[in-house]
């Protein structure tokens, strides 16, 4: 039987020991809760080190080094640790695992869906994607169970937000599929795509791509990080004053007065010309095109109307702050039963694209593999297995 908010918080309070305020005659012991231990996926070694007295910044980044290699404290100390800083570490730390609920490969591509439990019980969803080079890999990582946002053409916007990832849960799902590469393969890129809007999650992901680009944890290149967000103006400006080298993507629905709102909802909270103006400051902080992605829906986005908005758009936003936005096109993927959209045909993105190229805005079709397994753009919305 469910509790009411206030029924919940009551509970809350008496099972911590706290006197229940319904009686005033009724004393409890104080009972202190245990402090959580140390997610080890989710410190640098500089935070390490910091966090225990006497462990020292090249212990520190011994110990980080085997947490990512091997998902787990060393039994004995490294060469280099000393006995005591690794038993510091092992009191207060520990290495907490996401379950590996279902692997699904397509059979059209190599891109690999996995699906993740939590310690909690929630699920959630993770692509493998190939890069050109043979045995090299980017993933796509979710960043929240489930999303608030409710975007129209995304599996994941049905679900709701039922929580935020803390930043060990994302670093190991990047961590979790290196460990399940063929021999010599190589994880080169991180997109921030999956489930949930991760600049409503900023702090967190920050913490995350700072341990994912550590030398001695994942070691991916920062520049070789993508953040996509729905348009979250101050989690924008917070992403380019802390990690300026780290790209932007901008999902955009449409240009077109009234279209966007109705596609994504946080255009009643967050105006497009808002959103662009923190990307534009985006482009000066850190000197990198931004990527605009745009999911091509038949019938809805798709009309010249639509494409001569965005790339005027584009050309005036180029010309404000000295970067060309880079136009991605993505075929829409169908998100289950009830589906409102379909796919643009491909005359109608032909024509799209031709518009564009007609006013000096070149655009790229983003290949949006996995379909097959419901891995592509949009369509992660944890029902695997």
């Amino acid at each position: 039987m469910s509790r009411s908010p206030g029924e919940a918080a009551q509970a809350a309070e008496m099972t911590q020991g706290w006197p229940n305020p319904s009686s005033s005659t009724t004393t409890r012991p104080v009972v202190k809760s245990t402090p959580r231990p140390l997610a080890l996926q989710a410190v640098t070694p500089e935070a390490l080190a910091a966090r225990f007295d006497g462990v020292t910044l090249p212990e520190a980044r011994k110990i980080v080094s085997a947490v990512h290699r091997h998902g787990a404290l060393p039994r004995h100390a490294p060469a280099g640790v000393r006995r005591t800083s690794l038993e510091a570490v092992r009191l207060h730390g520990d290495v907490p695992k996401l379950e590996v609920r279902a692997r699904q490969a397509s059979s059209v591509d190599p891109f690999v869906k996995y699906a993740f439990t939590c310690p909690d019980g929630a699920v959630i969803e993770s692509v493998r994607i190939p890069l050109e080079v043979a045995g090299r890999f980017s993933v796509c990582v979710s960043s929240q169970v489930g999303c608030a946002l409710a975007c129209a053409f995304c599996a994941t916007g049905r679900l709701g937000l039922q929580r935020n990832l803390e930043a060990w849960e994302i670093v190991e799902q990047v961590r979790a599929i290196r460990a399940e590469l063929p021999e010599g393969g190589r994880i080169r890129g991180v997109v921030f795509q999956g489930m949930g809007e991760p600049l409503a999650n900023v702090e967190q992901v920050i913490t995350a791509i700072r341990v994912l680009s550590e030398p001695s944890a994942q070691a991916i290149d920062m520049r070789a990080i993508t953040v996509c967000t729905s348009g979250l103006p101050t989690g924008i400006r917070k992403l380019a004053s802390e990690l300026p080298a780290v790209r932007l993507g901008l999902s955009l629905g449409s240009f077109v007065p009234g279209k966007r709102k109705s596609l994504m909802p946080i255009d009643k909270a967050h105006a497009l010309d808002d959103v662009i103006e923190a990307v534009g400051e985006h482009v000066l902080k850190s000197g990198q095109a931004p990527m605009w992605a745009y999911t091509l829906l038949e019938g809805v986005n798709d009309a010249k109307e639509d494409a001569d908005a965005l790339a005027r758009r584009a050309i005036e936003f180029a010309n404000r702050y000295g970067k060309r936005p880079r136009i991605s096109l993505i075929p829409y993927n169908s998100i289950g039963d009830e589906d409102p959209f379909s796919r643009s045909s491909d005359a109608r993105e032909a024509a799209f694209r031709d518009a564009l190229s007609a006013a000096g805005v070149p655009a790229i079709k983003r290949y949006s593999g996995g379909g097959d397994v419901a891995a592509a753009c949009g369509q992660l919305a944890a029902v695997s297995g």
